[in-house]
């Protein structure tokens, strides 16, 4: 298939937010519902994961979560204004398989007459910016606890540069992945598979907490976990349904899969856990939820409500036996569990998204000229690929802040706390 069909094929399913930055002409709709979920998915970060994740660590470590999440929202922006945005959303030239140019350096170019598709590129800019801030965000879940802040900063603006903004651009730039034909409508492998894989190698390199697993850990606060998890789900609506960049039926199908997807595995979680442990946690079905949110991701444009049941329920079993085994048999301290979620359920959604997405299956359909087999064998080359690189420049980034200012904190600050050793302030008076 040649580009300029395989790019009106994108647009045509709403696969690929690539296809968006051929001009056409302003529609307010579609405009109007992109700043809805442009807001909805800054929403998840903060305070959805914000929220999520302070309730989940130790009531003397709650407020680094918060600040870490709000230092990346802030370093993230600043960073996609600068540079990030032009290398994963223009034409890179000779190297466009790979990465784009600093042609929108600055936004260079960039004015309040300029589209990306239907819509204002302002909003199209903003949109992604979203995704550039929560990627990372999800990685502080792994770290939590132990990282210094000063190497959380580095590790950010690093992993943001040589990690999340190569894949993005191979997959929904304009790269070597797009080209191929993969399906990831809104981030199974730019956000799941990246975020839950360098969570993976972060959680490895600065080594377990002080008493992990010895020492129970409990979250210090499940009522705002709650909270947080409430906010997600709700912002996921935007999260997926406005990477359609239309106000379309394909949104509208994005937004009812996500939801089934997430009620299907949050059940799923909680019977395994109620048939294992005698009891259904508050902590269990919450975490199923995002299961079941981040799995969809990849397939959310593609499928169907019946294959969102199934992806939602695979999800719900598949990353509950994952978390176990990740901290019962091999022991790594991923404190909140961000690699057998996002990184387990990213790996399964784009996989299953290239199955789904037959219309006997009542997907969108595949495209011309596309089999069933060969379809999920692009998944495959797309998931083998996004892991591979995610796994060894994240590992060299760490190496390299480690050497530049120390990954981890000392253990007598640990045992006080991040919140009064790294910010000097405290999450509760009494």
């Amino acid at each position: 298939m040649t580009n300029k069909k395989f790019a009106a094929a994108a647009a045509l399913t709403g696969c690929l937010p690539c296809a968006v930055l051929a001009q056409e002409s302003l529609n307010a709709g579609d405009t109007a519902w992109l700043l809805t979920a442009t807001a909805l998915v800054l929403f998840m970060t903060v305070p959805g994961l914000a929220l999520f994740y302070a309730g989940l660590v130790r009531s003397k470590n709650v407020l680094s979560v918060l600040m870490q999440c709000f230092a990346i929202t802030s370093l993230a922006s600043i960073l996609w204004l600068i540079y990030a945005y032009s290398l994963a959303f223009t034409d890179g030239g000779a190297v466009n398989s790979v990465i784009g140019s600093l042609s929108k350096f600055f936004l260079h170019g960039v004015t309040r007459d300029s589209l990306a598709g239907t819509v204002p590129e302002t909003v199209f800019i903003m949109f992604q910016l979203t995704f550039a801030v929560i990627t990372p965000a999800l990685i502080v879940g792994s770290f939590a606890e132990r990282m210094k802040f000063s190497a959380m900063l580095w590790f950010t603006g690093l992993w943001l540069t040589f990690v999340y903004l190569p894949v993005c651009h191979w997959v929904w730039g304009g790269g070597w992945l797009f080209h191929l034909g993969v399906l990831d409508f809104a981030g199974g492998l730019v956000v799941h598979i990246t975020a839950g894989f360098a969570a993976l190698v972060s959680a490895i390199m600065l080594g377990r907490r002080k008493g992990f697993p010895e020492t129970p850990m409990p979250p210090h606060n499940l009522t705002m976990t709650v909270a947080g998890a409430g906010m997600l789900w709700v912002g996921w609506f935007g999260f997926n349904a406005g990477s359609a960049v239309t106000a379309s039926g394909n949104a509208g199908m994005a937004m009812l899969v996500t939801h089934i997807s997430a009620a299907s595995a949050s059940l799923a979680w909680m019977a395994l856990e109620w048939l294992r442990f005698g009891k259904p946690s508050v902590l269990g079905i919450v975490t199923g939820m995002v299961a079941g949110l981040g799995t969809i991701t990849p397939a959310s444009g593609f499928v169907g409500p019946s294959g969102a049941l199934i992806i939602g329920l695979s999800a719900g079993i598949l990353c509950f036996f994952a978390t176990n085994i990740v901290k019962r048999v091999f022991k790594v301290d991923d404190s909140l569990d961000v690699f057998p979620v996002h990184g387990v359920g990213g790996m399964l959604g784009t996989l299953l998204a290239g199955v789904f997405v037959t219309a006997s299956l009542g997907g969108a359909g595949l495209a011309a000229g596309r089999t069933l087999v060969g379809q999920v064998a692009v998944q495959t080359v797309a998931i083998t690929a996004a892991i591979i690189w995610t796994l060894i420049i994240t590992f060299i980034i760490l190496k390299v802040v480690d050497a530049l200012v120390g990954l981890r904190i000392a253990e007598a600050e640990e045992t006080e706390g991040l919140d009064i050793t790294q910010h000097e302030e405290k999450g509760y008076s009494f």
